[in-house]
């Protein structure tokens, strides 16, 4: 499902124009990424799941077109956990 497919669904369930329901899924977005760029760097999203923020450590690898090793440097990465009720429904 791409985001026109899920603003037109989203819109047919909750009543709202799809001009509505695209503006509260920009705003959810720019809500996340703010409180993932925040202290805590965690969002639970009732239903769904909750978002954190993980370190992942540096590591070597290597270029699969030559080869040649490399660093690839230490960098902040977004994980998710799903929500208990999301994967009973999944799994149904």
């Amino acid at each position: 499902m791409n985001q026109s497919e899920f603003i037109a669904r989203a819109s047919v369930l909750s009543g709202e124009t799809k001009k509505t329901v695209e503006a509260v899924l920009r705003a959810t977005a720019d809500v996340v990424t703010s409180e993932l760029k925040g202290v805590d760097g965690e969002i639970k999203l009732p239903g769904i799941g909750k978002l954190h923020i993980h370190a992942k450590a540096a590591r070597t690898g290597w270029n699969p077109k030559t080869g040649e090793e490399i660093t690839i440097s230490a960098r902040l990465a977004v994980g998710f956990t799903a929500a208990k009720s999301l994967k009973e429904a999944v799994n149904r």
